[in-house]
Formats: structure tokens, C-alpha cells, sequence
């Protein structure tokens, strides 16, 4: 994989699990267009896994932050006018990272604040070190998250939560986003890695095409009525009864051995 201007890209053919590493560590690794951009272009280098692929080799992708002070502290105060500007196909990276097929896993170490929580919102799921804060500061200059923070928030925590970040611009901790469901994990900063490793492992062993159906299905449960999802659930259950890795997990659970899942 080809490195960045401001993001690092990598990928290990043995797990599937790729990694993109916002690398604007002087500046928090704040959001401004060059990195958006990379944002974008690491996923489409990563997609690019699957092309040649006997069935599915790309199974999670973490997104982190260098540096030991930020995931991301928002955007670049001048990058505000074009916080809604999108890739060559009119996307934005939020777009990109919701909308892709594999799980993407924010791994969250320091100031995760603004359009940087509104980029791990668009994340499947967020792991955070303890010591990381959350926040929408963009009330203090007089505009409101502008890429859904407080629609994600509303549906994760409800409005009274979303309200009092987005309206007073206050940090909170790890500890607390947990517990309101912002983010999934809190972990012990000395074993962070650690545990961020076998999270994403475990997910990444898991069946793949089953996986990205999960996703979808998550996501048409917040977007879409309940009969649409409920249709979408139903198609796709009998389409995987017929892929190999039904078989195999099948077979596996049968013989008392953990499955070898292909993504076909």
C-alpha cells in the first residue's frame, strides 16, 4: 500500500485487517481537505485487496491517529468551508466510511472532538483508551457540527445527550460517552493496544459476506422503515445458507473447530 500526504496506509494479507493512520500529529491530526481526501483514497487502496482475491480478503480496517494526544481534534479552524466538500465523486469521507462494505473500527486515543467524533460516529464501532475526551466544541464559533453529529448522537444516546454537547461544547470522558453509547469500549491505557488488537482480530476472523450483511442491516435499521429491514434480513439470510462459509462454519461447529472462513 502506497503512503499519503497525511495518511499512512497499511495491510496484513494474513488477518485482512487494514489500517489508516491520520498523520497530522503537530496539528492533532485536525480535519482539513488534504485529509479528507486521503481519508478516501486509503479505503479505495484498501478495497483495491479484494480485486484479485479468492473471496474476501479485507475483513475489518482501523482508523487511528499519531501521535500520543489525538485520534482527531476537528477540523482546521480555515478548513470550515469546505467541511461538507467531497471526493472526486461528490462523497465525503463520512460517506466513504459509512457506506463501506467492511467494518471500520475508530480507535481512539486522546482528543476525539468535532468533525473527528463526527468521523469516528461514522465508524461501525469506537474503542477509546481511558483518558480520551468527546465533544462538540463548534458552538463556542457559532455554528453546529456540520457532517450529522448531533442526528448520531441523537440516535445513540437520544437528544437530551446530543443537546447538552452540541449546545454547551463541554468535553466528556471516555468513561462517560461509554455509558451514554457513544463509543463501545473503554480500555486501561497501558494494555490499549493490546486489547484494540484482539477486538479487531476476532471480528476480522469472523465470516465475512455474514459480516458485511450485518452492517447493512444495522445501518437500514436507523435509515429505513422496519417492514424495508425486515425484507432486507430475510433476502439476505437465505442468500448466505448457500455460500461456503455457511457450510464451513456449519462443519466447524459440528467437528468442534474453530471455522476458516474464505468470504465466499
Amino acid at each position: 500500500m502506497d503512503d499519503l500526504d497525511t495518511v499512512l496506509v497499511e495491510y496484513d494479507s494474513e488477518t485482512g485487517i487494514g489500517t489508516l493512520t491520520m498523520n497530522r500529529p503537530d496539528a492533532l491530526n485536525a480535519l482539513n481537505g488534504q485529509l479528507r481526501d486521503d481519508i478516501i483514497a486509503g479505503l479505495q487502496q484498501l478495497e483495491t485487496a479484494n480485486e484479485d482475491a479468492d473471496g474476501v480478503a479485507l475483513r475489518a480496517v482501523v482508523l487511528e491517529g499519531a501521535g500520543e494526544k489525538a485520534f482527531c481534534a476537528g477540523a482546521d479552524i480555515g478548513g470550515f468551508s469546505d467541511e461538507s466538500a467531497g471526493g472526486s465523486s461528490g462523497r465525503t469521507h463520512y460517506d466513504f466510511i459509512r457506506d463501506f462494505p467492511t467494518p471500520v473500527i475508530a480507535k481512539i486515543d486522546g482528543y476525539c472532538l468535532g468533525g473527528g467524533l463526527e468521523t469516528a460516529l461514522a465508524c461501525d464501532f469506537r474503542l477509546a483508551a481511558e483518558g480520551s475526551t468527546f465533544g462538540f466544541p463548534e458552538v463556542d464559533l457559532g455554528i453546529i457540527p456540520g457532517a450529522g453529529g448531533v442526528q448520531y448522537v441523537t440516535k445513540l444516546a437520544g437528544p437530551a445527550v446530543a443537546k447538552e454537547l452540541a449546545m454547551r461544547g463541554n468535553h466528556i470522558s471516555a468513561e462517560r460517552a461509554a455509558d451514554e453509547g457513544i463509543i463501545n469500549h473503554v480500555y486501561d491505557a497501558d494494555s490499549f493496544d493490546e486489547d484494540v488488537d484482539e477486538f479487531v482480530t476476532e471480528l476480522a476472523g469472523q465470516a465475512p459476506l455474514a459480516v458485511q450483511a450485518v452492517k447493512k442491516s444495522a445501518h437500514m435499521a436507523v435509515h429505513s422503515g422496519l417492514n424495508e429491514g425486515l425484507r432486507y434480513d430475510s433476502q439476505v439470510f437465505a442468500e448466505l445458507l448457500t455460500t461456503e462459509d455457511h457450510a464451513e462454519g456449519a462443519a466447524a461447529f459440528a467437528e468442534k473447530r474453530d471455522a476458516e472462513f474464505e468470504g465466499k
